[in-house]
């Protein structure tokens, strides 16, 4: 069994005993024990923890602050974005307002955006209401040809390899 699936086989666990909830207070106190597969996803030394805390809070800062174009109608937008190739990199958030002045930026932000609606049709391609939506993002997808791996060829993310 893989990790991925001993930590889903977790969660599931867990969520039977709550009545079909999965709530994160639940799943840390689970995780406290060692023996737990999802013990090894979390920080449990409380100085780095912290340290990452911070962090994530400052994320979140830069992700709610918001600017205006100049010459624009007052519409708001993210006053910075995350590339992905900076996210690698480690180099962090850029201005938009660079990012959109700059063709090679502005098309891996483009790039960026079609993969995440190729996520998002994965993710909502069982409720049919979106139908003409999907078929709209699909013109798009196709135009731009979009250059990407399949969704089952991508490394999960979401589960830690801490060990």
């Amino acid at each position: 069994m893989t990790k991925k699936e001993a930590v889903k086989k977790e969660l599931d666990e867990i969520s039977k005993k709550n009545g079909g909830m999965l709530l994160p207070a639940i799943i840390v106190e689970y995780a406290k024990n060692r023996k737990t597969v999802l013990h090894s996803c979390f920080t449990w030394d409380d100085t780095e923890a912290a340290q990452q805390w911070r962090l994530h809070q400052a994320r979140m800062l830069i992700r709610v602050i918001v600017t205006v174009l100049p010459n624009d109608d007052e519409t708001e937008f993210r006053a910075f974005v995350s590339l992905k190739n900076d996210r690698y990199s480690h180099l962090g958030y850029r201005p938009m307002i660079s990012v959109l002045e700059d063709e090679d930026l502005k098309n891996q932000m483009l790039e960026e955006a079609l993969v995440e609606m190729i996520v998002f049709k994965e993710k909502y391609k069982n409720l049919r209401e979106l139908v003409g939506v999907f078929d709209e993002m699909e013109k798009i997808i196709v135009t731009k040809k979009v250059r990407t791996r399949p969704l089952n060829e991508r490394k999960d993310s979401r589960v830690s390899a801490r060990a």
